[in-house]
C-alpha cells in the first residue's frame, strides 16, 4: 500500500470516528420509557473503522481479517484450529457433518446412528442430526442448572449411540467432567455447542475446548458480535480439515481463498475415478456447502475480540447483581445457580416460577414486558412439542426420548430469562429489580 493510500485511509478513519461520536451516541436511559433489552450490540468507532477498512480493500470474501480473527480467537481459547463460518447455526452444522466423513472410518456417524442431546434448548443444536438422518435421543435437564441430567446418560445410550451434542445453557456449563467421562468410556464424540457460553470456564478451562469440536455464534445478542458469524474449533488436525471441507463446498483442496497449489500437487494426483492430474481445486471429497464468513464480519469481530474480556466481566457482574437483588423472591421463583467448578460467562438470567407461587409465568412476563423489560423463553422449551416435530410424533420415528422430560416441560411452561448483556447500566439493573418488586404476586 502506497503512502498516499495510507494517508487517505487515515483521513477517512478520522471522519468515521467523528461520525460515530456525532450520530451513534446512545440516548439516556429513561425508566419506564426506554426498553431494557435482553441483549444488544456494544461497539464503538473501532468496529466501524475496521469495517470501513475492509470496504476500501473491497476483498469481499474471506481474507486477511478472517485469518487474523481465527488466529486470535484460537490463541484466546487455547485451541489449535479455528474455522470461521457465517453463523452459529452453520458452525453446529459443520461440526456435526465433520463427524459423518468416511475418512473417520468406523467412528463416523451414519444415518440411523444416535446422538444424545436435550430438548430444552435451541433447535439448531439438533437440526443437523435430524437433517442428516441420524437420531437425536432427548434426555431431561436439571434445575437450577438447566443442563443435562447426567445420571440419565447410561440409560439413554444404545448400541447405535455415536456422539453427545450439547449446549452450555445460557452460559452455564454442563457437568463436563461427567459428560466427558461418559464419552471416553464409550468412545463417543463430544460436540460442545458453546454459542451461548463464550468465555465460560469449567475447572479453570474455557468451555468449548473439552470436546472433540466446539462451536460459537457471533449473532448480535451473543457475547460478542459480527452481525452474523460463527466459528468451529478443535485441536484435532483431521477434524479441522474435515470441517473446512464441508464449509468450503466439500472440496478436497485446502488452499485458502486467492491461493493456489498449497499442496504442491495440484495437477499430479489421482482422485476417485477422475483422470490423473485433475485440478485438485475442483476435487470434492464430501457433499458440502459454502458457509464461509466474509472479511466485513471478521473485521467487526476482531475489534469485538479486543473488548471481549471486559464484556464477559460485565456479564458476570450484572448477573451477580440480579442474583443478590432478586433473592428475596426465592420463595416463589427458582433462581439460577452456576454449575459446580464453573465460572460462567452468563448469556442471561434464568427464572422459573414455582408451582405454588400463586401466579403464572405469563402473568409475571406480561408485567415485565408492560414495563419495558424484555424477556425471552429458554428457546424451544421442549423442542419435541413444536410443529417441526409433528410428522415425527405421528410416525413415532426420527427421534427417541430417554425417560420422561419432566423438567423440560417445566422449562416450557414456567421458565423465562432476562438480560445481563454489557450494555446494561446500574440504573437499568435497579429498574429491573424495582419492576419485579412492583409485581403484586411477589
Amino acid at each position: 500500500m502506497t503512502k498516499q493510500e495510507l494517508n487517505a485511509r487515515k483521513e477517512i478513519f478520522t471522519k468515521v470516528t467523528a461520525y460515530y461520536k456525532k450520530f451513534h451516541k446512545k440516548p439516556a436511559f429513561r425508566p419506564g420509557e426506554s426498553f431494557v433489552n435482553y441483549g444488544g450490540r456494544v461497539y464503538d468507532d473501532k468496529e466501524m473503522i475496521n469495517l470501513t477498512d475492509t470496504a476500501l480493500d473491497f476483498w469481499l470474501t474471506s481474507g486477511r481479517y478472517c485469518a487474523e480473527f481465527e488466529k486470535q480467537l484460537g490463541a484466546y481459547l487455547g485451541v489449535k484450529y479455528v474455522s470461521l463460518v457465517n453463523s452459529g447455526s452453520s458452525a453446529n452444522l459443520i461440526a456435526f457433518m465433520a463427524l459423518t466423513s468416511p475418512k473417520l472410518g468406523a467412528r463416523r456417524i451414519k444415518p440411523g446412528d444416535e446422538v444424545i442431546t436435550v430438548a430444552a434448548g435451541f433447535p439448531t443444536t439438533v437440526t443437523p442430526i435430524i437433517q442428516y438422518g441420524a437420531i437425536p435421543v432427548f434426555v431431561d435437564v436439571e434445575l437450577p442448572s438447566y443442563n443435562i441430567n447426567c445420571s440419565l446418560l447410561e440409560k439413554a445410550r444404545s448400541k447405535k449411540t455415536k456422539a453427545v451434542m450439547l449446549a452450555h445453557t445460557l452460559g452455564n456449563p454442563f457437568n463436563i467432567k461427567a459428560v466427558k467421562a461418559f464419552c471416553v468410556k464409550h468412545d463417543l464424540w463430544l460436540v460442545e455447542d458453546n454459542c451461548d457460553a463464550l468465555g465460560s470456564r469449567y475447572a479453570g478451562k474455557f468451555t468449548g475446548t473439552f470436546g472433540d469440536i466446539g462451536t460459537s455464534s457471533f449473532y448480535p445478542p451473543h457475547h460478542m458480535t459480527m452481525g452474523e458469524g460463527g466459528a468451529v474449533y478443535t485441536n484435532d488436525p483431521l477434524l479441522k480439515r474435515l470441517a473446512e471441507s464441508f464449509r468450503d463446498w466439500g472440496r478436497d483442496c485446502w488452499c485458502p481463498s486467492g491461493k493456489d497449489n498449497t499442496c504442491g500437487n495440484r495437477f499430479t494426483r489421482q482422485f476417485g475415478e477422475l483422470p490423473l492430474g485433475y485440478d485438485h481445486k475442483y476435487v470434492y471429497s464430501h457433499f458440502g456447502y459454502n458457509l464461509k464468513a466474509t472479511e466485513m464480519q471478521a473485521a467487526v469481530g476482531l475489534a469485538q475480540l479486543k473488548k471481549f474480556p471486559a464484556f464477559a466481566g460485565a456479564r458476570r457482574k450484572n448477573w451477580a447483581y440480579l442474583r443478590k437483588a432478586l433473592s428475596p423472591f426465592s420463595k416463589q421463583l427458582v433462581l439460577p445457580e452456576p454449575t459446580a467448578k464453573s465460572d460462567p460467562s452468563w448469556f442471561g438470567f434464568l427464572i422459573t416460577v414455582k408451582e405454588k407461587a400463586g401466579f403464572t409465568r405469563e402473568q409475571l412476563v406480561a408485567h415485565l414486558e408492560a414495563n419495558k423489560v424484555q424477556t425471552r423463553m429458554l428457546f424451544a422449551g421442549n423442542l419435541v412439542k413444536h410443529p417441526c416435530f409433528d410428522e415425527m410424533r405421528k410416525s413415532g420415528k426420527g427421534y427417541r426420548v430417554a425417560g420422561a422430560l419432566e423438567n423440560t416441560d417445566r422449562v416450557m411452561n414456567d421458565t423465562f430469562w432476562i438480560g445481563v448483556y454489557p450494555g446494561m447500566t446500574q440504573e437499568m439493573l435497579r429498574y429491573i429489580v424495582g419492576v419485579f418488586g412492583s409485581f403484586q404476586g411477589l
